[in-house]
């Protein structure tokens, strides 16, 4: 059981609908429909579009958390609903710094601002499919980044909305992709010294 801050209260929050019609797919559907939204109106940008944008967002990490935590109080944890609520992590992830080059695109930093975004959502996306790939491969439970203090790694992405609404957008987007692609590098070697290990 996860024993993060994000994961207790996700917990308590959902516990009231074990034994409800409620599942933990339709939790990942509401996650996947307002992360979606979120992206949406981050590349539209705007002063109204980016308070809700972050909005959105704070609720789209949290039911990552709420799905997950109502599959295992209620025993409905199935391969199925892991890829759906692994995949809408992974691609919601990566959309949320596309959508922050566009909206970048449109402003003062121009075509930089938007490579950056490309830069980083595929860093994003070359993290996840590697650190799964890599945790499937050792088998044993171990995750590539362990957290601590009752914090994981992605819990930054609770950050994203805040750092919008100050107006950061631009230095955090070129940092993350500097960030997220030596990452990926670190993680990418670890699996290959892994599979070397392993064969």
């Amino acid at each position: 059981m996860n024993d993060t801050w994000s994961h207790a209260a996700a917990r308590a929050l959902v516990r009231p609908l074990v034994g409800t019609a409620i599942r933990p797919n339709h939790i990942t559907a509401v996650r996947l429909v307002t992360g979606a939204a979120a992206c949406a109106l981050l590349a539209i940008g705007g002063t109204r579009a980016e308070l809700w944008s972050g909005v959105l967002w704070l609720i789209s990490a949290f039911l990552d958390r709420a799905d997950g935590e109502l599959a295992r109080l209620g025993q409905m944890k199935s391969r199925a609903g892991h890829l759906f609520d692994y995949y809408t992590d992974v691609l919601l992830n990566a959309a949320f710094f596309l959508a922050a080059g566009i909206n970048l695109w449109h402003g003062a930093p121009g075509a930089w601002g938007l490579l950056a975004g490309f830069i980083t959502a595929g860093s994003m996306l070359a993290c996840c499919l590697l650190s799964e790939a890599y945790e499937n491969r050792v088998a044993t439970g171990a995750r590539v980044w362990e957290g601590g203090f009752g914090f994981q790694p992605d819990d930054a992405l609770y950050l994203l909305p805040l750092f919008v609404w100050l107006h950061w957008l631009a230095p955090v987007v070129v940092a993350a992709a500097v960030v997220t692609s030596l990452i990926a590098s670190i993680i990418a070697v670890r699996y290959v010294r892994l599979e070397r290990r392993l064969t």
